[in-house]
């Protein structure tokens, strides 16, 4: 499916320290309410879920490990149970303080708790236990680890069609539910959008939901997220399910662009368009896409699809979602297009480190009048299963997980144990150098990374993961010293690829198949665990000795490596590397293993023929290298290829095929015959250009790509998404 061709949606954005105003905040105007209205501040009776015979609950029975969130009433911490029959389990656990709440909030959080006590569902998150002290209330949820939306479409700026199809198909389900219980949800937006360890949507904070909301009945409350909200909403003349379609249909274009809809330089501006202007269509879009939003952005909720006497079966019939099994989707039976790379119960990666890295603390809260006290009279519940015993007891763990956590990640400093040698070399975010340790006398390879400049972690995780792999390098030891981390490893002394080769008197189309399928199995064996390489240029594959065995063989450096996604989801992160840059990458149109095939093409262009394929030498324009890049351009004929076998050309063609749907598979690779039958290959000895010829057309790539936008990875605070919102996420009245 397209993606939106914006204008370098990589550019690096200007963080304002005070923008003027924060439009998307939370709108809660309780002076304005139609007088119809039936949101009272009486309490809400709530049948007693908790048998006699169940453990009554406390905070004394959680372990804090982090703290996930925070907000002007509370934090979100992830908590580990200490006590009880599902002692070790990881929960996720809101606090609120009552005396910061206003009246329309408690009643707001009791309702939050109600809710979520009385709906189950996949798609929508789990209560497990609630309770409350003379100043807070506890509300202890279900731990997805895969962190928010909000998150993730900030740092890919925008989703294909095909994963924004899985989410909205997913979420609709959810929203449907809701529905069918008399509840409009009315804050769905992607900060409210949670993922768990596999990928699927869970909808969260409930405190803006309303109850009760049943056919024709209306309310009038004027809240939630302003860009979100439906028209009918802004107006005030009342509001039904149909609302939520409105917002479905503002989250659907958000994922599709990296845009909104409808925003305006302020509140008042962005309210008149929601209400009056055009809808700018991106003709980039599909034209199912494109059909669906439409039927979406209905300002008369009576022909908004989703509203209509047919509910969800309208929307299921869409030719959006015509390639969704719904029945399988709701069984969790259809793969999600995004995994979390996590392997521990305990991963709290994909949460923002703003707060992950701060001290979990549960503060004392101040006590609350007698009346608001009196508000929370039936606030505590065990969840059913619990009380049934169904959830088994969590496998003891280690703690809480950063890199410090990691398994041999130490944080003493690394002088202590080692010295450090010469310089190897010199990179982007690190620098790699020879070091001796102390006890044992041997040599290593440390690799120094600058933690200001790229955050570690997933990195150390693949390797440790992974490691293991003979032709992957072994990560011996990591320190964790604050600013700098040091990734020690294997002293690899038969050095670079690249260089090896042009300094072997006799390579031949045999050397160059067997180097090929050494280094295609070891990205295979990647590719199964759901690992991308991305950076394979020569430099980052190495010979372990001197004897030029292509056994010795070792993939290092996996600063760039990423987890995987489903088939049908391209990676929107790019890293440009030199000459092994992937076309799609230079397009913007994000990429998935078929990047790391194509520059084991260009690696093997560059065994064959003697030379890079995009550029031939020193002098070339960077221009010319990337418009030679972005078309796909190389030439098969001429010099080396006069004498090398039709099956080498037709393997080189099928790798470096700028279609990266139409490009051969690492399991295609390995299955052609010009790797499978390695010993009918001619043996003629492949001449190649000067070294320095060779180094100049890398260098010159070098150049060429460094003039390219580059993808800056920076806070989530400072993407798009965040600048849009005028800070890093909007809280509403009981975000945390």
């Amino acid at each position: 499916m397209p993606l939106a061709p914006l204008h370098d949606p990589w550019q690096k954005v200007e963080v304002d320290p005070s923008p003027e105003g924060h439009e998307d905040m939370v709108i809660e105007d309780g002076s304005t309410d139609h007088q119809n209205d039936n949101e009272t501040m009486s309490e809400i009776e709530v049948t007693d879920m908790m048998k006699k015979s169940s453990e009554r609950v406390d905070a004394s029975m959680f372990e804090l490990l982090k703290v996930l969130g925070q907000g002007s009433f509370g934090k979100v911490f992830l908590v580990r149970k200490v006590k009880g029959d599902d002692v070790g389990n990881l929960y996720a656990m809101k606090v609120l303080k009552k005396a910061t709440l206003k009246v329309r909030d408690r009643v707001r959080t009791k309702m939050e708790r109600d809710i979520l006590a009385d709906v189950h569902h996949p798609f929508i998150v789990r209560l497990h236990y609630a309770f409350q002290t003379e100043g807070k209330l506890y509300l202890i949820l279900q731990f997805l680890r895969g962190g928010d939306l909000f998150t993730r479409l900030s740092k890919e700026v925008m989703f294909t069609e095909e994963d924004v199809k899985f989410y909205l198909a997913e979420l609709a389900l959810a929203l449907d539910h809701l529905h069918s219980l008399g509840i409009i949800y009315r804050d769905l937006k992607p900060e409210n959008i949670l993922l768990d360890s596999e990928g699927h949507v869970k909808l969260t904070d409930f405190g803006l939901s309303k109850e009760s909301i049943f056919e024709e009945k209306k309310t009038f409350s004027f809240c939630g997220t302003v860009e979100y909200m439906a028209p009918e909403v802004v107006n005030r003349k009342g509001h039904g399910t149909g609302a939520d379609w409105w917002s479905y249909g503002v989250l659907m274009f958000e994922m599709l662009t990296g845009a909104l809809p409808f925003q305006g330089q302020n509140r008042k501006e962005t309210m008149t368009m929601i209400l009056k202007a055009k809808l700018g269509m991106p003709q980039f879009l599909s034209p199912e896409a494109q059909s669906l939003l439409r039927a979406l952005f209905k300002r008369n909720p009576a022909n908004r699809l989703g509203a209509g006497p047919g509910g969800i079966e309208d929307i299921k019939r869409h030719a959006f979602f015509s390639t969704i099994t719904w029945d399988k989707l709701m069984k969790r039976l259809v793969p999600p297009p995004f995994k979390p790379a996590v392997s521990r119960v305990d991963e709290a990666f994909y949460f923002d480190t703003e707060f992950t890295s701060r001290t979990p603390k549960d503060s004392p809260g101040v006590p609350p009048s007698a009346q608001a006290h009196e508000l929370f009279r039936g606030f505590s519940y065990v969840a059913p299963l619990l009380i049934e015993g169904s959830v088994p007891p969590a496998k003891n763990t280690a703690g809480s997980v950063t890199l410090s956590r990691l398994p041999g990640v130490k944080t003493k400093p690394f002088t202590e144990d080692y010295d450090l040698g010469e310089e190897l070399g010199v990179g982007s975010y690190s620098t790699c150098r020879k070091c001796v340790h102390k006890a044992k006398g041997k040599e290593y390879a440390v690799k120094i990374i600058n933690r200001e400049k790229r955050d570690p972690a997933e990195e150390v995780e693949i390797l440790l993961r992974y490691g293991e792999h003979i032709n992957i390098i072994t990560l011996c030891d990591v320190y964790d010293n604050g600013s700098q981390v040091y990734l020690v490893s294997e002293l690899l002394r038969g050095g670079e690829l690249l260089d090896k080769i042009l300094r072997q008197k006799f390579f031949s189309e045999r050397e160059a198949s067997a180097v090929l399928q050494i280094i295609t199995k070891t990205i295979h064996y990647l590719h199964s665990q759901g690992v991308v390489h991305r950076d394979l240029k020569p430099s980052n594959i190495l010979y372990a000795d001197e004897s030029g065995n292509p056994e010795s063989l070792r993939i290092c450096d996996f600063g760039f490596a990423k987890q995987l996604r489903a088939e049908n989801g391209l990676l929107m992160t790019p890293c440009y590397t030199a000459n092994f840059v992937a076309p799609e990458v230079l397009k913007k149109q994000g990429y998935d293993a078929a990047c790391d095939v194509w520059s084991l093409g260009v690696l093997l262009y560059t065994m064959l023929a003697g030379q890079t394929p995009f550029a031939n030498g020193p002098n070339d324009t960077p221009n010319v290298i990337l418009s030679r890049i972005g078309e796909g351009k190389f030439q098969l004929s001429g010099g080396n290829w006069e004498s090398v076998s039709s099956l080498a050309k037709d393997l080189v063609g099928k790798m470096l095929h700028v279609d990266p749907h139409q490009r051969i598979t690492v399991q295609q690779v390995l299955k052609h015959p010009w790797v499978a039958n390695r010993d009918q290959l001619p043996q003629l000895r492949l001449t190649h250009q000067e070294a320095s010829l060779i180094k100049g057309a890398m260098k010159a790539t070098f150049k060429a790509i460094n003039n390219s936008p580059k993808a800056l990875l920076a806070p989530v605070g400072a993407s798009s998404l965040a600048q849009r919102r005028g800070k890093n996420k909007p809280k509403n009245s009981t975000e945390v």
